[in-house]
């Protein structure tokens, strides 16, 4: 099967016939901490490939390029048998296995994890809505933001409900198989059983939603849309100055009376209206009001300064490139430049947000050319097969 990177997963092999996102981000986790991954590709390949612009220097396409490093493609057409006879090897071959087909679609090519019929293998499923009921519905992280209620609690009163500015559901998703797959590694190592795991994009979206469900299972009451206000805490939202918004988390009556002596109105954290978060909450209206009165006397930036260093949460609103740029002056290291030894292929990368002291994650493989690792993956799997 080839060789596996150095770290905690080392020695262990994933056989990766997931697609677009929450399938793709679990495996590539995987991978960056030792794992090998095979990505199990059709004649066409992942549908990101060909989701551009945009597109690196090398045309890749990004989209692709930030879910699938350290992996190796392989190409393996299921509707021929040599196709099909390639993929079973490589499933047989495994430790884990990963897919986001429809529900029934691996059973049909006689891949699911009934018809493998092996006690040792870990075996994960990513669905929209589950495989039972829902298994007919489609598994788009846009429907599921609507369906699951997220976009009901994102964007303004006055606006329309608003879908997050990533697929986030699928992400969270690819973090819980990927958290899944590792407990079971775990279980494995104690008993040698492996086990199935299920996981899909509703359930892990209401997880997700944390507070905003619990407090709808405890009131009944559904959640309104706040724009970037805080249900329960004040002042907890973005925040006019004289030159665009600043995000002020004020989680404590300390830390409230801190920001209103810096504004220059001491004077509030004695008001009545303003002594502590429930009444702040009560009255967030006016305080807001009274806090972009201050606010709008300097720019963003030099209030997240001045604030930031007494010790009251603010900051600007960022964007991308300068969240990244934030993120290196603070010896965070956010992003990896990844090279091609056998060309001249260079891939930036967002670095693996993970940090352990003796285990660290390693970029080994760019996001593979579709097929690339054809040939010595399919003449490793024939040496292993026969036993030489």
């Amino acid at each position: 099967m080839g060789t596996s990177g150095s770290g905690p997963l080392e020695g262990v092999r994933v056989a990766d016939f997931s697609r677009v996102l929450a399938g793709p981000y679990a495996s590539m986790m995987l991978a960056d901490f030792g794992a090998d991954v095979i990505k199990v590709e059709s004649p066409a390949g992942d549908d990101t490939r060909s989701w551009t612009p945009p597109v690196d220097e090398h045309g890749v396409g990004t989209y692709f390029s930030s879910v699938n490093r350290n992996k190796r493609s392989v190409v393996c057409d299921l509707r021929t048998s040599e196709g099909l006879a390639r993929a079973k090897d490589i499933a047989l071959h495994a430790d884990v296995i990963i897919e986001n087909f429809r529900p029934g679609v691996m059973k049909k090519f006689g891949l699911d994890y009934e018809t493998l019929e092996r006690s040792d293998l870990i075996y994960c499923s990513i669905t929209g809505f589950g495989s039972t009921a829902g298994a007919h519905l489609p598994g788009y992280d846009l429907l599921v933001q609507a369906v699951g209620g997220l976009m009901s609690v994102t964007g303004s009163l006055d606006s329309e409900p608003s879908k997050v500015g990533v697929a986030l559901v699928d992400v969270v998703t690819g973090q819980n198989a990927a958290l899944g797959i590792l407990a079971a590694l775990r279980h494995k190592d104690a008993t040698g059983q492996g086990q199935r795991i299920d996981v899909n994009l509703l359930s892990s979206l209401l997880a997700g939603l944390v507070n905003q469900a619990s407090s709808t299972l405890a009131t009944g009451e559904a959640p309104q849309r706040m724009g970037n206000a805080h249900p329960s805490i004040a002042p907890y939202e973005t925040l006019k100055t004289a030159d665009g918004p600043l995000a002020v988390a004020v989680g404590t009556d300390r830390q409230f009376a801190s920001l209103v002596r810096i504004l220059g109105v001491p004077e509030m954290s004695d008001d009545e209206r303003f002594k502590t978060n429930t009444q702040r909450v009560a009255h967030r209206d006016e305080l807001k009001s009274l806090l972009e009165e201050q606010l709008a006397k300097r720019p963003a930036a030099e209030w997240s300064a001045v604030l930031s260093k007494e010790g009251v949460p603010a900051g600007k609103v960022n964007s991308i490139v300068e969240a990244l740029q934030l993120a290196e002056e603070l010896g965070l290291d956010p992003a990896v430049e990844m090279n091609d030894d056998a060309g001249p292929r260079t891939s930036h990368q967002v670095a693996n947000p993970i940090h352990l002291s003796e285990t660290p994650a390693s970029y080994r493989r760019l996001p593979p050319l579709l097929g690339e690792h054809n040939d010595a993956t399919f003449a490793a799997l024939s040496t292993i097969t026969s036993g030489k």
